[in-house]
């Protein structure tokens, strides 16, 4: 379906992709994987045909093939309405033209060449959207659209409407490439499993960017890993979790033989210095009257000094095994909490929303112990963060009542990211939290992966990705003791999601979490809150 050929891109002096080769073939399900700013979201804009590759080439390996994009955090025109951001061509950026109009053009085209066979692909393909499109309601109505008002300008959805009418105007289309880039930002676990049950019968082929661990599990059968360093790209076969057991068998194959390398190499280098101090104790021990002795130990001080150069050879050779790099990685040190109240949050008869509206939840009696992990998830806008924006006390309850614990240190991150003055650099930020000087502050936000000038830029030039590490640096600085993360790994790529685990398995306080993710719940989580019918209920992992 489509081949790319030896493909580079460079910005620059920074080089994104070197030398990257693969094929997309009919059905297939590729994963792309990497930490953000790999090139990820590069490649997939020249697989679009957006940008073009400094060198190499994309071919498609038979004519007419239609290509699905879905960017990330693609923004539709505000004044568009909800039906005209439906209509064909509208949200993937492509001129809206009537399926009437298209095949009226393209019978005109092919009456002048009949023997165009591209022109009979793209004319068979318009005769089939025309008549055989299929009904907006299979698309719209599981990704929460169809009660949308149709005049409804686009300006006034959330975030997470604007992704979905994307998503859903491209499935509508019915391409036979889809190129997805982080599709699963603002679908709640509902739509994820309704998006990947829907790709699971999907005829066509798919690339698709995740950081969901668990979607790519559940949806793709090779993956393509883009490594940082190099830009080059490496496949593996299976999901997600079965390249991780490749990936790390074929890191600890490689720890091992750098490992017996070394050894080797010592052993090697302690025979010289061995040899060579033998040789010269026989020559310091020895007169000019002992001319055989001398000999014998020079040939063996010659002998020594060539295998030196044979070995010096090896070193600066392509056989030598590399130690293995540390991962892209996210390290976090949640600090120790001195002590916790047994009981961290108590509610009583609470109802929430927001004043002149209905209450979203009412009634609510949640308890949390110290020490708990709990996932908060549920439907979009069901009010998983207005329950959270009560507990921090950034609203007030409707009725009833929100009780912490005494000694308790609450830090609330937020999906607008609240926390962080934008005008504030990273140092700044987090010499504001403690008693850093400039030394350590660089030292700290080195473990979440500001280096180099990072620490000096400005909060509102960081990425989204930035400034979720910022923010998770500003609560480990601060020593909370009980977290309430809103969607805390949205921006956050598979390696720091993983990092991210660990940290929180070694952090001894209280964590209450909105997530979606739902690899990172059964790594994280040892109870799950589920938001049904105006209720949060306690279910089972």
């Amino acid at each position: 379906m489509l081949t790319a050929h030896h493909l580079s891109k460079s910005y620059g002096i920074h080089t994104v992709l070197q030398d990257i080769s693969f094929s997309v073939s009919d059905g297939d399900r590729l994963g792309l994987i990497g930490p953000n700013g790999c090139g990820k979201s590069t490649l997939l804009h020249l697989l679009a045909g957006l940008e073009s590759p400094d060198s190499g080439t994309i071919a498609r390996t038979r004519p007419g093939v239609r290509i699905g994009y879905l960017p990330q955090g693609f923004e539709l025109d505000p004044a568009l309405t909800v039906a005209e951001a439906s209509a064909p061509g509208k949200a993937s950026g492509r001129p809206g033209k009537s399926p009437e109009a298209e095949v009226a053009e393209l019978a005109a085209e092919l009456a002048a060449h009949p023997s165009d066979a591209g022109l009979q692909t793209r004319y068979d393909e318009a005769i089939r959207q025309l008549y055989g499109l299929r009904a907006p309601g299979e698309i719209l109505v599981p990704l929460g659209l169809a009660g949308l008002p149709v005049d409804k300008p686009v300006g006034t959805l959330s975030g997470g409407q604007k992704t979905r009418l994307m998503l859903a105007r491209l499935l509508l289309d019915e391409p036979d490439l889809l190129l997805l880039d982080e599709p699963t930002n603002h679908l709640d676990i509902r739509m994820l499993e309704w998006l990947e049950n829907w790709l699971g019968n999907f005829r066509g082929s798919a690339l698709i960017v995740s950081h969901d661990r668990a979607f790519l599990d559940n949806t793709v059968s090779r993956i393509l890993d883009l490594d940082p360093e190099t830009g080059s790209l490496r496949e593996y076969k299976g999901n997600y979790s079965q390249y991780l057991q490749q990936f790390l068998a074929a890191r600890e194959k490689q720890w091992d033989a750098y490992r017996d390398q070394m050894a080797e190499i010592r052993r090697i280098r302690q025979d010289i210095a061995r040899t060579k101090e033998q040789a010269r104790q026989v020559e310091q021990s020895t007169t000019s009257r002992q001319p055989g002795v001398r000999r014998v130990a020079k040939k063996v001080a010659v002998k020594a000094l060539a295998r030196e150069k044979k070995l010096e050879r090896f070193l600066e050779s392509d056989e030598i095994v590399e130690k293995p790099k540390p991962s892209w990685q996210l390290k976090l040190d949640f600090t120790q909490p001195e002590h916790q109240s047994r009981d961290i949050l108590v509610t009583d008869d609470l109802s929430i929303g927001y004043p002149g509206h209905a209450p979203l939840l009412e009634g609510l009696r949640l308890h949390l112990s110290a020490g708990e992990r709990v996932a908060l998830t549920g439907p979009n806008g069901c009010g998983k963060t207005t329950l959270l924006r009560t507990i921090a006390g950034k609203l007030e309850p409707v009725a009833g009542s929100v009780r912490l614990g005494a000694s308790i240190k609450l830090g609330y991150m937020t999906q607008e990211q609240e926390l962080l003055d934008l005008d504030r650099s990273p140092l700044e930020t987090i010499q504001s939290a403690g008693t850093f000087n400039q030394t350590e502050a660089r030292h700290f936000l080195h473990f979440f992966l500001f280096s180099g000038d990072d620490p000096l830029r400005q909060a509102r030039s960081l990425s989204f990705g930035e400034r979720t590490c910022l923010e998770l640096a500003l609560l480990v600085a601060q020593g909370c003791t009980f977290l309430l993360l809103d969607e805390p790994i949205n921006h956050l790529d598979i390696p720091s999601r993983a990092r991210f685990e660990q940290a929180l398995a070694r952090y001894a306080g209280t964590v209450l979490a909105v997530v979606h993710d739902r690899y990172f719940i059964q790594q994280f989580a040892n109870r799950l809150w589920v938001l049904e019918d105006g209720q949060v209920k306690d279910k089972a992992l």
